[in-house]
């Protein structure tokens, strides 16, 4: 293996086992760094975006499928079916945006959504500042289950949405978290039947998925152990950090993988 190949390949690795690590109920906002990265190091291998996306929504039903067994029937029911009405639409649209996207405009909106992220991050005691606790309805749910469905769809980077709808509720910890993971639970798999009509998931990226499985259960036992000795604030200002940059440079089209990519 080339160094060309061995750097993109490892960064590949540290990202998904981020899904593993994050699923695990440590370092919640690190998923959204996992497909700017994945993107970054794909193109270095000289595949488009449309193929990280493909590769990760795999791994992503694996790694919730594995924390849904922690938290079962710990959700909240009337919070997570709210939404999925406009989820459906949301994915529907989305996907059939994907096919219509160039790889440079689907790098940007990716990269949008990891800064957007950040700047959410940073100022969202302010956003969702709120005297009164937000109390979902149905008409009041379909503009974040579509924003949730479109989001998921593009860059499998539904979480800002997602936090903004589920914050202002000031559940529990255990239930936040648990209808977060059955909330991405079927968002997931409502994508795969389109993701495989559209050609997001062929046979390619199924074996690259089945190459990156492994790493899952190893960023989970990594997560628990993570939980319990390191302090996730000074951890997730590291994500952030990294997610920035990620954005930026799918934004503006500044990759420093570049030189990595195979002549």
């Amino acid at each position: 293996m080339s160094p060309a190949e061995f750097i993109p390949m490892l960064l590949i690795a540290l990202a998904v086992t981020g899904i593993g690590v994050s699923k695990a109920g440590f370092g919640g906002g690190l998923s959204i760094l996992i497909t700017p990265l994945c993107v970054l190091a794909f193109e270095a291998l000289g595949h488009p975006p449309t193929f990280t996306l493909g590769v990760l929504l795999p791994l992503l039903c694996a790694g919730d499928a594995f924390s849904l067994r922690h938290y079962w029937k710990q959700w909240k029911p009337a919070t997570v079916w709210m939404l999925m009405p406009g989820v459906a639409v949301g994915v529907l649209i989305g996907v059939q945006l994907i096919g219509r996207a160039s790889p440079e405009q689907l790098n940007r909106v990716i990269g949008a959504i990891a800064v957007s992220f950040v700047a959410f991050q940073l100022f969202k005691n302010h956003v969702l500042k709120s005297e009164k606790v937000f109390t979902p309805t149905w008409m009041k749910a379909v503009p974040f289950g579509f924003g949730t469905g479109i989001t998921s769809s593009f860059a499998h980077g539904a979480g800002p949405v997602i936090s903004m709808y589920l914050v202002p509720q000031k559940l529990s910890k255990q239930v936040h978290v648990a209808s977060r993971v059955m909330i991405f639970f079927i968002v997931n798999w409502m994508k795969v039947p389109f993701f495989a009509a559209k050609g997001v998931i062929h046979t390619d990226t199924l074996m690259a998925s089945l190459m990156c499985l492994p790493a899952i259960p190893i960023g989970v036992w990594l997560g628990i152990r993570l939980n319990k000795k390191l302090s996730e604030e000074g951890f997730m200002k590291v994500v952030y950090a990294l997610t920035l940059l990620a954005g930026l440079q799918l934004l503006f089209n500044f990759n420093p993988l570049e030189f990595l990519k195979p002549s």
